[in-house]
């Protein structure tokens, strides 16, 4: 079994290089029992991102890969290297590490042993431990109750940047993603329930890691706005989409 850890990147070059190593040193010292590599997913960066992946991959050709493309968005850059990936298991996390990595083998086992299609961390699970602004922990629990009346679903954390997929799975749930950014993943987790993919959550340990020369680029009340009026119109999709599930069930 091959597991592709991908991380998104736009303008990390200031902590990219000590999240490569860090999650390096982790894989090597884990002796997982399925092969893995690293891929950076650079998208719209114009900064050094590229350069430091590109190093990597000269010195650790087998491990570390990497793919650009010109235009930004976290969703459309996954959704383009996983449709050409050949990993059994596609995953993601943010390029800061702000889930331990100790919650990595606890992300992808389910996959490997056939025990679940999609397995995602929940930092508002029982059992997960955050650190974090009271502002941010608002939101985050705002979005959660927000999509949970608006889409009917019970996951308890739709955004945590840290998901893994089997790679079949995702070739059900890809024809029907439409978003390129930060919607992506309430997409992907919501599609697969409809498709009657097994979910999976699990609880993990998470804190800001942002640095000062890049705070995050989450706009809290502005965000939110867009997040529910995305919502909304994901629900009206969806209802086409479980009646062209219906009829072609029949």
């Amino acid at each position: 079994m091959l597991v592709d850890f991908c991380l998104p990147i736009k303008n990390e070059s200031l902590i990219l290089e000590n999240s490569l190593n860090r999650l390096l040193s982790y894989c090597e010292a884990a002796n997982f029992d399925f092969s893995w590599r690293i891929i950076g997913v650079v998208n719209g960066s114009n900064d050094a991102s590229t350069d430091i992946l590109r190093e990597f991959k000269r010195r650790l050709p087998d491990k570390i890969d990497w793919m650009e493309i010109s235009e930004p968005g976290r969703g459309r850059a996954l959704k383009k290297y996983w449709l050409l990936s050949s990993a059994d298991v596609l995953s993601y996390m943010d390029a800061d590490l702000a889930v331990s990595l100790d919650n990595l083998e606890a992300l992808v086992a389910p996959l490997i042993n056939n025990e679940a299609d999609v397995v995602i961390g929940s930092r508002l699970s029982a059992g997960s431990a955050i650190k974090r602004s009271l502002f941010r922990e608002f939101f985050s629990r705002s979005y959660k109750l927000f999509s949970r009346l608006i889409l009917k679903h019970r996951i308890d954390d739709l955004q945590c940047g840290f998901k893994a997929i089997r790679r079949e799975a995702f070739l059900q749930v890809y024809p029907h993603l439409r978003d390129d950014y930060w919607f992506f993943d309430t997409e992907l987790v919501i599609l697969a329930l409809i498709l009657s993919l097994r979910v999976r959550q699990i609880p993990v340990d998470w804190q800001e890691n942002r640095y000062q020369k890049r705070s995050s680029t989450v706009k809290i009340f502005q965000d939110s706005l867009f997040f529910i009026r995305d919502l909304v119109m994901f629900r009206h999709r969806l209802k086409s989409l479980k009646n062209f599930l219906t009829a072609n069930k029949k």
